[in-house]
Formats: C-alpha cells, structure tokens, sequence
C-alpha cells in the first residue's frame, strides 16, 4: 500500500528513493521521512549529515489503530508516536549520508553518548548495553566518511543491529556486522527521532507523509 504512495526526497547533497532494500534483507521498505542534522555553531546552522528512516509495509497498519486522524502537529510533538515506530513489531532501516566529514570515531561516540543518555532516563543502562557500546565503537574506529558516504543501521523487530558503510549514496548487499542488542538496536534511532532526537528536520518529514498514509488506511 504505502510503496505505491510515497515519493523520494531531496535533502542538500543526498537523495533518498521512495523505497530501499537494506543490506542482507529480502524486504523493500518505504521512505517514511528524511530530513538534515545540524548544530548551531557561532551563530550559524551548520548541517553535517541527512538521514532518511525507512519502515517496512506493516509499519502503517500496525501504528494508525492509535494514530490515524491525527494531525501532523499532534505526530511531530508526540513523544510516544515515535517510541512506536522506534519500538514497534517492524523493520526499520536508517541511511546517514555526510554532508561534511567525519571520523568514525566522531561519529560512534556521539551516537554512544546519546544512547547512554537515553537509556540512563530510562533507568535501563545494563552490563549488556554497555557492552553492545564498546562493540559499537569498535565497528568504526578505523573509518571515514567524506561528503557522500553513508553508514546504514537495520533494525530487526527481533533485537539486531546491522551495520553497513558505503562510499555514496548506493546500499551494499551485504552488512559489515551485527550487534545483538535490543536496546542498542532502539536506541540508535531513538537518537535520530525520539524526544532529544538528533534531527527535528527527519521527524517533522516522518511526521507529515505518515500523517497521510495513516489517512489512506483502511479501517
């Protein structure tokens, strides 16, 4: 239903088509949203990287017996909204493009910091997430990522976090490695679109197509 509905999306440098297949998997998801991450920097927006958060077919059925109707300002200011696409029962693939470069160093601890923090609010910070870090921050200690790069991360309903690296803008058939850890595999899009989400710009485009295709459900 969504496939045939949704549209790509243009942002700076990256175009994000309206479906992707992710590295190892046999599913075509569809765009759900996409949008820049940036920080204010002397006075300027400074836009490093674009991300784009596809879901898998079910992801729109499964979430409009709680959000169909809404409107797009209730979706984009609902906290819980987008804990159910974090959380919910459905594939979800991420494609993070660099507008500027950065280290994989860079880039790994930034994201660990924002899951810690995240899971320290959610008093869920275990000996296993802990782990599931440090294993994160190996995967990309000896990359780099020039402007047109991208590193991709499935989320598996089951609990796994593939991760995959690309010199541009095209999806490997095969992920570089997995990390077996529910609250990692979350909480890595939970950084991107949950309540001090990296990228406001992704969840207002979440936010307003799933608006529309949650309309076109059928009850």
């Amino acid at each position: 239903m969504a496939l045939t509905t949704v549209a790509g999306v243009q942002v700076e440098i990256a175009t994000f088509p309206p479906a992707a297949t992710p590295p190892g998997s046999d599913k075509t998801l569809f765009l759900g949203g996409a949008g820049a991450r940036g920080l204010e920097i002397q006075g300027k927006f400074v836009k490093f990287t674009t991300i784009g958060v596809y879901l898998e077919d079910n992801a729109v059925k499964w979430l409009a017996g709680k959000w169909k109707g809404k409107s797009v300002e209730e979706l984009t200011e609902s906290v819980e909204f987008f804990r159910d696409i974090v959380t919910g029962p459905f594939e979800k693939f991420t494609r993070v493009t660099m507008i500027l470069p950065l280290t994989g160093p860079q880039y790994s601890e930034k994201v660990s910091e924002n899951c810690v923090a995240i899971w320290k609010t959610l008093g869920i910070y275990t000996d296993a997430e802990e782990k599931a870090i440090e294993k994160f921050i190996e995967v990309f200690k000896d990359q780099n990522f020039p402007p047109g790069s991208s590193i991709l991360f499935t989320q598996s309903p089951t609990g796994s976090l593939k991760i995959s690296f690309s010199k541009d803008e095209s999806i490997p058939e095969k992920e570089n490695v997995v990390i077996e850890n529910k609250l990692l595999s979350e909480a890595v899009l939970e950084s991107i679109i949950g309540k001090l989400g990296v990228s406001p710009a992704a969840k207002q485009s979440i936010a307003s197509r799933l608006a529309e295709l949650l309309k076109e459900t059928k009850d």
